[in-house]
């Protein structure tokens, strides 16, 4: 994009995973420095989450996409019928836990069939999203799919949240997928698990923020509490478990991460204003 200034989107993915989620999500955005988010449409504090967006219309939001549930015992599915999507599902009628389970069983009309019911049943409740992501960017387990995640955005007239490293997480040849008409948002950083396993997440963003290069940047989190709920959802998963999701929390309300922005020169973005600014 050849911009000269850094312009950074502080992102929480998950809102509408769970109350915890959503109650983190919101202190975020009202008291951090959290800018815009994105709704889980299938999970259970859907309602919750959408009901705070519909009434904080100034706050940026999407539609997370969901294709996967990857927890042991806290499980959900697709909103459509399980015999109307069944390549989407388990024996249990719940979402595959992997992208690997995902490009091994789904068909792609069924996966855009269910993508799509998930922005129509946001819509139906009265959303108006910013923008289209991918829970655990599912939507790159197979070409194919990653085509019907761009024509989603085409036909809402949305953005997409296209980028080289997440595509190359999941294994798809980044040239071969993304074209030059396409945006993409030039550089994603988020944690992995081997920076929880050194230290407190807060020393990875803070490295992130100074070394923020003239551009367009996301930083992905995901915050919630490290309760009694969240404990039980991530049982057996600390790789974005609780803890994880009490650090990213802790870190953006965090008045040294303010003072990190000032000092770098940072401007916060939205998807809002990128829309106006980037994509006529």
């Amino acid at each position: 994009m050849g911009l000269n200034e850094k312009y950074v989107m502080i992102h929480a993915d998950d809102a509408g995973l769970s109350h915890s989620q959503n109650q983190a999500t919101m202190a975020c955005l009202k008291q951090g420095v959290v800018n815009s988010y994105s709704i889980m449409v299938p999970c259970p504090g859907f309602e919750e989450m959408a009901t705070f967006a519909k009434q904080h219309p100034t706050y940026d939001y999407g539609i997370h996409l969901t294709l996967t549930c990857e927890w042991r015992d806290y499980k959900f599915g697709p909103v459509l019928p399980v015999d109307e999507v069944p390549s989407l599902v388990d024996e249990n009628g719940y979402f595959h836990k992997t992208r690997k389970e995902v490009k091994t069983h789904a068909h792609a009309e069924e996966v855009y069939k269910e993508l799509k019911a998930q922005i129509n049943r946001a819509v139906l409740f009265g959303l108006h999203p910013t923008h289209l992501d991918s829970h655990m960017y599912s939507v790159g387990a197979a070409m194919e799919f990653f085509q019907v995640y761009k024509q989603l955005g085409k036909e809402y007239g949305l953005p997409v949240l296209i980028n080289r490293k997440l595509l190359e997480m999941t294994g798809l040849n980044v040239n071969a997928n993304i074209i030059s008409s396409d945006f993409e948002v030039e550089h994603a950083h988020f944690a992995t698990f081997n920076d929880f396993e050194k230290a407190h997440l807060r020393t990875f963003y803070m490295d992130v923020l100074d070394k923020i290069t003239p551009g367009l940047h996301i930083i992905l989190i995901h915050p919630a509490f490290d309760d009694q709920e969240m404990k039980q959802i991530t049982v057996d998963h600390p790789n974005f478990g609780s803890e994880w999701r009490q650090m990213d929390f802790d870190t953006f309300t965090a008045m040294e991460t303010r003072h990190k922005l000032e000092e770098n020169g940072i401007k916060l973005i939205t998807w809002k204003e990128i829309s106006k600014r980037f994509m006529g």
